[in-house]
């Protein structure tokens, strides 16, 4: 308790209200009891204690030694009195998070991961879509004349889609637009009114435009994407969304004709190593950047591993990168007496250490879903049981359902290898039971050996095609479907005896070359099922 009290003497309380707001709030935590104090008393800050009652240094920084001066600034201003700058427990919280941490609480640089801090700022930075960011390119046309288009941006997490739409804003040297962001997972109409009247008026007082960033803007519904369509048609704003999902699915089709959809490809190996030694490059607001007085150096190895590991995110490429160097700094803090310059290597063995295990690229309910599994089955229909296996451990590696894949099995039993081999049904059918009695991680076993059977089981689709040949008959059947011929209907009762039923029906096995037709009058003689094949 002593040390909350003290902490919150600093703050220009007095002893007595400090004490009485622990003693409220249980005496474990400076926060609550100053949300305490704001909420129960307004008294006049007392100034704040002489530097010699100040809490140490070695407190608040881990690396601080006193005989080393850390790399700040020359001399680290007095922070102001806390009441004086935050009006509420948020940003007491805030502030209070800011001092702990030894930092300057105005700035927010150091406490932004490097993902964020490394963020392309003109389109002449972005690396990896050369394709929509060419020279002779839609964008890159765009900017040069200053007038960006409605677009929708569609790729993976980590491919740049916000990083494009705020370098399309910043190369526009031309016109100056003002950029908006919004995220459909927190923002709704209302939010959406309020940036076109403000765009509104940006527009006639001085004739700037204003683009409007949507993230995830799948997640918004029919009506809330509605809202977009009269201030797209009227150049209220420029829109530019940004989804992850397949916008055929989830965007409305008269938002997609006022946009042009602009796909975005997973990152090369070679484009994740040029960003991350761009983050260990950049001395001011790269990797070193988040270190103080620390210079971070990275191993080549490391970067290559990193790059094989991200599945094409930069964002969990270069974040890896920064808990990496976390791992490092924290292994040679210690040793830092006998490292006057405070260099830090980052190795293999920090990287291996941080990562764990690789990032595996998959949404059980996206479209790599239905992608991946569209894979697997034509991987088996066209019998490369190693292309069957790989794309299999791939969904189970995503973290797929297992019974899902094995109904997607069953189904692939009866629908291509079928009549070929009818064990492969048997097969599929005790996999789907296999996976329910035993769950992961074994049941991977019983599909793995299900999906190597069926891809190099024979492949027939003649019961499929009879069917689906039968069921077109049935739905164009001019005037109706005939009934049952008389002579194979049941005749349970006297009356049906008398009106005809099962009249001139032959018992088969009794005489199993006795003439008689199974198919109504109109149909006699036509051929669904063709088994055995003319090339058997």
């Amino acid at each position: 308790m002593e040390e909350e009290m003290s902490q919150l003497i600093s703050m220009g309380f007095s002893t007595d209200l400090a004490a009485q707001a622990l003693r409220a709030t249980g005496g474990n935590s400076t926060l609550k009891a100053t949300e305490w104090l704001l909420s129960h008393h307004s008294p006049p800050l007392q100034p704040p204690p002489p530097p010699s009652q100040q809490p140490k240094l070695d407190k608040f920084f881990p690396f601080y030694h006193p005989n080393k001066r850390l790399k700040l600034s020359p001399s680290p201003p007095t922070p102001p009195p806390l009441f004086a700058k935050c009006s509420d427990a948020a940003r007491v919280s805030e502030h209070l998070s800011a001092v702990s941490k030894g930092s300057d609480p105005s700035s927010s640089l150091v406490s932004e991961p490097l993902a964020e801090r490394m963020r392309p700022r003109n389109i002449d930075q972005i690396v990896g879509q050369d394709h929509i960011l060419g020279p002779t390119s839609l964008l890159t046309s765009a900017v040069k004349c200053g007038k960006l288009p409605s677009i929708v941006l569609w790729g993976p997490p980590g491919t740049g889609k916000t990083s494009i739409a705020r370098a399309l804003v910043n190369s526009t040297a031309s016109v100056s637009y003002k950029f908006v962001c919004l995220s459909a997972v927190t923002s709704g109409v209302k939010d959406v009114r309020e940036v076109v009247d403000e765009a509104r008026k940006l527009r006639s007082k001085n004739g700037r435009k204003t683009v409007l960033f949507v993230d995830e803007v799948h997640r918004f519904n029919k009506g809330q994407q509605d809202s977009f369509l009269p201030v797209i048609e009227d150049g209220s704003i420029v829109f530019i969304g940004a989804t992850t999902e397949n916008p055929s699915f989830h965007l409305i089709t008269p938002l997609l004709s006022r946009c042009r959809v602009l796909v975005l490809k997973p990152l090369q190996i070679s484009d994740v190593v040029k960003l991350l030694k761009r983050a260990v490059d950049d001395v001011e607001i790269g990797l070193s950047g988040g270190f103080v007085g620390v210079k971070v150096v990275v191993e080549d190895e490391v970067l290559e591993f990193l790059a094989n590991q991200c599945d094409g995110d930069a964002r969990v490429a270069l974040n890896t990168l920064e808990v990496c160097a976390t791992t490092a700094v924290g292994r040679v803090q210690s040793k830092f007496d006998s490292n006057p310059e405070n260099v830090v290597v980052v190795n293999l063995g920090d990287a291996k250490e941080t990562l764990q295990c690789k990032h595996v690229a998959y949404d059980k309910g996206g479209e790599e879903h239905y992608n991946l599994i569209s894979a697997l089955i034509k991987s088996m229909r066209g019998s490369d049981g190693d292309a069957a296996i790989y794309w299999l451990a791939r969904m189970l590696e995503g973290g797929e359902e297992p019974l899902f894949i094995a109904r997607r099995l069953v189904v692939f039993a009866s629908e291509d290898v079928g009549l070929a081999d009818p064990n492969a049904l048997l097969q599929a059918v005790a996999c789907h039971q296999a996976c329910h009695i035993i769950g992961m991680p074994e049941c991977r076993l019983n599909l793995a050996q299900c999906v190597a059977y069926l891809a190099l089981a024979p492949k027939s689709v003649a019961a499929y095609a009879a069917l689906k040949e039968a069921e077109k008959v049935v739905r164009e059947s001019v005037g109706g479907n005939e009934g049952v011929p008389l002579h194979l209907r049941n005749a349970p009762t006297k009356l049906m005896k008398e009106v005809g039923y099962g009249k001139g029906y032959v018992y088969t096995p009794d005489d199993p070359t006795a003439p008689q037709s199974f198919l109504p009058p109109s149909l006699l003689g036509r051929k669904f099922l063709h088994w055995p094949p003319s090339n058997a």
